[in-house]
């Protein structure tokens, strides 16, 4: 086994590993430092010695781990032998069980007393698995940034005694924005890698989905639980056209739309429809873009007219530079390139997302389309130098070499 079997298995197993350590011995900072020390000793020891039962080795040896920590804790020694001795620690991980563990551990790490970066950082390192490197390539910020934020979130929720257990209904319905705020960023990650050599990484965004699912049993009465789940099934409806037998990226308006999931797009229109009684918010709004897709039978015959309108409505509740770049590439579909070129300029004099290669992408498709094909491949260069997917910097190459 090598690294990549290492990472594949931590992506999969590392929620449920810490929440498991975390309730056991009652210390999540300690729970997450154990599980980090074992997935660094696999990266030693699976190369040479696979075990038969990765995510099982991984649970003992972050168990052993936390009992080291524990030993040395002489307040802590009660606790040890209670941990030591207790059998259910044995039990292998079982991969297909689902119970409250993760969420609980998605409400610790979303509680009050942390900041609103380091709730985001701190779950999407424990629940969803990413690295800092993935979490600040994700956020636009420099990784020691990162780290720092999980640093004092872990020291924060050590401070108020955090307690490892889901919250009584009303405050979960006063905390469960944040939680909802982490899974969209873990099933965005999934549903288009910010970094390395696929689009699509599956298992963050199915995980973002079930977890959603769970979310939304036990805060039914939550629209914007509804609207995120809508958003997430809608979106990975499209997943098994997006790439082709080799990995490489299909563009929307080249996609067979006959492999879209159907099942899943029933289940995202049915979540929709329980979200809009009370209102769209930022997620019903956006599951509603995708549900205009979902129904249109080609990328011509799309509705572009009621998706620059749902785009307006979405940039007045959550305002952001992404939103008003996705309503530009609307307005492009639904009027004139022109109009979408000034709305584009006006971003890019604002300064509003520095460093990203979504401004270029799309100001460099917007000009070839206008027939500025000398200013396009500018744009479009750059945007493959700032581009960290691979995927989607070969589909820019790509546009690059049309433009000869």
């Amino acid at each position: 086994m090598g690294t990549a079997d290492v990472e594949a298995v931590w992506r999969i197993e590392s929620a449920r590993i810490v929440a498991a350590l975390t309730r056991f011995t009652g210390d999540f900072g300690l729970a997450e430092d154990a599980a980090q020390e074992a997935v660094a000793e696999a990266l030693v020891s699976w190369p040479t010695a696979a075990p038969a039962n990765p995510a099982g080795w991984l649970m003992a040896t972050a168990r052993r781990r936390a009992i080291d920590a524990i030993r040395r804790r002489a307040a802590l020694r009660d606790r040890y032998a209670q941990l030591a001795a207790d059998p259910a620690v044995h039990d292998d991980i079982d991969p297909d069980r689902i119970d409250d563990d993760v969420l609980a551990l998605m409400f610790v790490s979303c509680h009050p007393v942390l900041s609103r970066d380091a709730r985001v950082a701190l779950t999407l390192r424990v629940v969803g698995g990413l690295s800092s490197e993935e979490i600040a390539r994700a956020f636009l910020v420099p990784v020691p940034t990162v780290q720092a934020r999980i640093t004092r979130g872990k020291k924060a929720i050590a401070a108020a005694r955090v307690p490892f257990e889901l919250p009584a209904a009303g405050e979960r319905r006063e905390r469960v924005g944040g939680v909802l705020s982490v899974l969209y960023v873990i099933f965005t990650e999934g549903s288009t890698a910010t970094s390395g050599e696929h689009l699509l990484r599956p298992d963050l965004a199915y995980e973002a989905i079930r977890l959603t699912r769970m979310l939304a049993v036990l805060q039914p009465d939550e629209p914007e639980v509804h609207g995120l789940l809508a958003l997430c099934e809608l979106t990975a409806a499209r997943f098994p056209a997006r790439t082709g037998p080799d990995g490489s990226p299909i563009l929307l308006e080249d996609q067979d739309r006959r492999r879209w999931d159907a099942p899943a797009i029933r289940r995202g229109l049915a979540a929709l429809a329980r979200a809009a009684p009370r209102g769209l918010g930022p997620y019903g709004l956006q599951a509603a873009i995708a549900a205009t897709h979902a129904s249109a039978p080609s990328a011509e015959a799309t509705d572009w007219d009621r998706i620059v309108v749902l785009y307006e409505a979405l940039g007045r509740v959550a305002p952001s530079p992404v939103v008003t770049l996705n309503r530009a590439v609307a307005v492009a579909m639904a009027s004139h390139p022109a109009s979408a070129l000034a709305i584009v300029d006006e971003l890019i004099a604002a300064d509003r997302l520095p460093g990203s290669h979504l401004v270029p992408t799309v100001r460099g498709e917007l000009l070839a389309r206008l027939g500025r094909r000398t200013e396009a491949r500018a744009e479009l260069e750059l945007a493959a130098r700032l581009c960290a997917n691979q995927r989607e910097r070969s589909v820019l190459l790509r546009k690059l070499a049309a433009l000869e």
